[in-house]
């Protein structure tokens, strides 16, 4: 008797031990396990249950460090790149990316076969073939008699016919919050998921990758990443003012506004519906500004540090509150509209719950230049004749702060073909005004644009004019009177005085043909700053003129 005990008890654990044995998704990936509250709890559509088996004839399961993996794809290893537009806003989507990243050399055809790229050298010289894998000669999905073994998905679901699905050779499995999801793909894919069930917090996403390999599949890719789902509306602002020279360091001028601009991080445009408000608190004692434009200008009239604090509100749609019965009237029957139970199921199953965002900083405030401005431009006489050069002095003024450099850009008219950039320090005897003046040369007759940038360890203040050189005559002024003086001495007065004649009749500067009637004789004209910016400080942009056009000091 014992023995038949013996031998009924073999044959029972015999008929359990494939249950035992059997591979679960959870297995196949993280091998953590997921509470069954969890998962209930975080129910995503479309998505299954990680406790279901996992075919291994079909997939096989190699664990980290299985020298397998070293032949899993021809001339290489095969990366997975795994992206995701986290955070999250909960009841919004989130999406989830895979990128293939094949060895050098290699890549996907149009047929969705791997090949070799042509004039693409690599360590073991170029290869005699082709393909690296011409999944289209092995034979299309779906043909033959042994079609619906392998063209299935782990779990057993056949793959989906979606028009061109056999030229897709890779299969896909995302795994999160104890569910997972099969998907056939090229050398990407990409997976949505919408978050309204999802529990507030960082989760993990895992991802395995198989090739297709005749009538099963080799995987060469795992991925994993943490994404985030919160209740705050992700909330960035960007900080401009024109004349800062960092704005990176949230360092910004007096007595200039600054720019903010909210940006709002909702790439599934989960709030393109809701009405969103801005409540701004500068931190100097102005009060609360509310708005509903996300760009909002603010100055600062005093030095110091400030504590900047915006928030964000919208109103999204969720899930109502539980509603608590209100019990019935002792002396007559209870109607629908006493109770909220009926109310809640007449207006719907959703309303509209209040999100918001925040955004802190700390900026400082300090003085620096505000307004430069060229007031006057001369022409100078050299002694020694240099027909090809022209000497000029521009005449410059400032507000605020004293500048410690000064720089110019010379360039064609259209201000985009730079001829000569000088940059000089600024003597520190200027006194209390700020007015200097800046002489450069310019190579021959026509016209230019110059852009002036005045400049200190805060500020950089900008400022831009067309100036026109008349080209000299060879007997000019100068020449003449130097031809004078070597050649008569005697007639050395009669000549001056002529010299003086001619250089006052010819020293008025020619008009801009491009302009209407302006002479190029005092401030200029208005050209855009962009590029005398990029030229010295290429981390700013600036894109307004700073030069208004007013009347030159003759």
């Amino acid at each position: 008797m014992e023995c038949l005990y013996c031998f009924l008890g073999c044959l029972l654990l015999a008929a359990r031990l494939p249950l035992d044995v059997a591979i679960k998704f959870h297995d196949v990936l993280s091998n953590e396990r997921t509470s069954g509250y969890m998962r209930e709890h975080n129910h995503l559509t479309g998505w299954s249950s990680d406790e279901n088996d996992w075919n291994e004839e079909l997939y096989p399961v190699w664990k980290k460090g299985d020298s397998r993996w070293k032949n899993s794809w021809k001339g290489g290893h095969v990366r997975a790149i795994l992206t995701s537009d986290s955070p999250a806003l909960v009841g919004s989507t989130i999406t989830f990316v895979v990128d293939l990243v094949f060895p050098r050399c290699q890549r996907e055809d149009v047929s969705g076969n791997i090949v070799y790229e042509k004039n693409c050298g690599n360590d073991t010289g170029p290869s005699p073939d082709l393909y690296v894998y011409n999944w289209t000669e092995e034979g299309s999905w779906g043909n033959g008699t042994n079609e619906h073994h392998h063209d299935v998905f782990p779990d057993g679901k056949p793959f989906p016919h979606h028009p061109g699905w056999k030229r897709w050779n890779f299969v896909y499995v995302f795994r999160t919050l104890g569910q997972y999801l099969q998907k056939l793909g090229r050398g990407s894919a990409r997976v949505s998921v919408n978050t309204a069930n999802v529990t507030l917090g960082p989760h993990l996403m895992e991802v395995i990758v198989y090739r297709r390999h005749r009538h099963a599949y080799v995987p060469i890719a795992k991925v994993k990443d943490v994404y985030v789902v919160t209740d705050h509306i992700p909330v960035f602002v960007t900080m401009y003012q024109k004349n800062d020279r960092n704005l990176s360091d949230e360092t910004f001028l007096r007595d200039l506004p600054i720019m903010f601009n909210v940006l709002i991080h909702d790439p599934s445009h989960f709030l393109n519906e809701s009405a969103i408000y801005y409540k701004w608190n500068f931190g100097d004692n102005t009060g609360l500004f509310v708005s509903n434009a996300p760009t909002l200008n603010h100055t600062y009239v005093l030095n110091g540090t400030f504590s900047l604090n915006l928030t964000v509100q919208a109103s999204v749609p969720g899930p109502c509150p539980s509603p608590s019965p209100t019990p019935p009237k002792p002396t007559s029957l209870s109607s629908a509209g006493d109770n909220p139970l009926e109310l809640r199921k007449t207006s719907g199953i959703t309303c509209l719950i209040n999100r918001y965002g925040y955004f802190k900083a700390t900026i400082t405030i300090v003085e620096g230049i505000l307004e430069v401005n060229i007031i006057q431009m001369t022409d100078v006489l050299m002694p020694v004749p240099q027909p090809d050069n022209s000497l000029m002095d521009f005449v410059v003024t400032c507000q605020g702060m004293m500048p410690t450099e000064v720089c110019t850009v010379v360039s064609d008219p259209t201000c985009q073909i730079t001829y000569d950039t000088v940059c000089d320090p600024v003597g520190e005897d200027m006194g209390h005004e700020c007015l200097l003046t800046v002489r450069r040369a310019f190579s021959g007759s026509g016209t230019y644009c110059m852009n002036l940038t005045l400049g200190d360890n805060t500020s950089l203040a900008l400022t831009s004019t067309l100036v026109s050189i008349p080209e000299r005559d060879p007997a000019s002024p100068s020449r003449m009177a130097n031809g004078v003086l070597v050649a008569v001495g005697c007639l050395a007065i009669f000549v001056t005085v002529i010299t003086l004649w001619v250089y006052k009749k010819h020293k008025e500067y020619n008009l801009i043909e491009n302009s209407t009637g302006i002479v190029v004789k005092g401030k200029g004209l208005n050209v855009f700053l962009n590029r005398a910016k990029a030229m010295f400080y290429p981390g700013i942009q600036e894109k307004d003129p700073l030069l208004k056009h007013q009347p030159g000091t003759p």
